[in-house]
């Protein structure tokens, strides 16, 4: 269980023992930072601490010298636009050592790229995210939403907002299906009814509440008909 267990480690020491002053004092003074020291010295020690086996040292001290590599190239490189894309390419760092440390010790094998049920229920959940956007983009392509007029009512959105909400409906509804939870399907479309089309009813645009509506049932009728073709 060495990827679990420096999982655990690793969320210990970069999110519930790092204080925000502590962030704050390394994206200030960078590598004179103490503090990017000390977080190093927790991270070794958590590992050394969950491994709880003298064997697998070397391994605690991969974990404290990449971490310190990563933290530090970051702090470098990192911009104020860039901090929220420089967050994940961290993680996503620490998380590959830690997996390639459990390769190397045999925890972790790729026998699950050969399994068909798997590789199935991954082309569903792939096909669900932007190739399914595309797809009701073109379907409709034929219908243009009415303009907004605020007014009284505030019609601006988030940027792309749209785009990632019915990614995120549609890998749900599948998950639903996959896990035969049909009721969570019914929850999504209730919660999407009271958030998304109460707004459109007090904007009193039947037009676009037409094109929302098509929509969205379009997006929840692709994410069904793949969880049912997949199962």
């Amino acid at each position: 269980m060495i990827f679990t267990q420096l999982i655990l480690a690793h969320l210990l020491g970069d999110f519930i023992l790092q204080p925000n002053s502590w962030v704050a004092d390394k994206e200030h003074l960078k590598l004179r930072s103490p503090y990017l020291y000390l977080h190093v010295l927790i991270h070794t020690a958590l590992s050394f601490v969950f491994l709880w086996n003298t064997g697998f040292w070397w391994a605690a001290v991969l974990v404290g010298v990449s971490h310190w590599v990563i933290d530090a190239s970051k702090l470098v490189f990192q911009t104020v636009k860039s901090k929220k894309r420089w967050f994940f390419i961290d993680q996503l760092l620490h998380i590959l050592v830690i997996a390639g440390i459990s390769f190397y010790t045999k925890e972790f094998s790729f026998d699950f790229l050969k399994d068909q049920e798997f590789l199935k229920i991954l082309m569903g959940a792939l096909f669900l995210t932007t190739p399914a956007s595309i797809f009701i983009k073109i379907l409709l392509s034929s219908w243009t939403p009415a303009p907004e007029t605020s007014g009284s009512i505030q019609t601006e959105s988030l940027a792309s907002a749209g785009k990632y909400i019915g990614i995120l409906e549609r890998l749900l509804v599948f998950t639903f299906i996959m896990v035969n939870h049909w009721e969570g399907v019914g929850f999504m479309v209730a919660a999407k009814s009271v958030f998304r089309f109460s707004d459109l009813a007090q904007a009193k645009q039947r037009k676009l509440t037409e094109y929302v509506l098509i929509g969205t049932l379009l997006s929840f009728g692709m994410a069904v008909l793949t969880g049912i073709l997949i199962k």
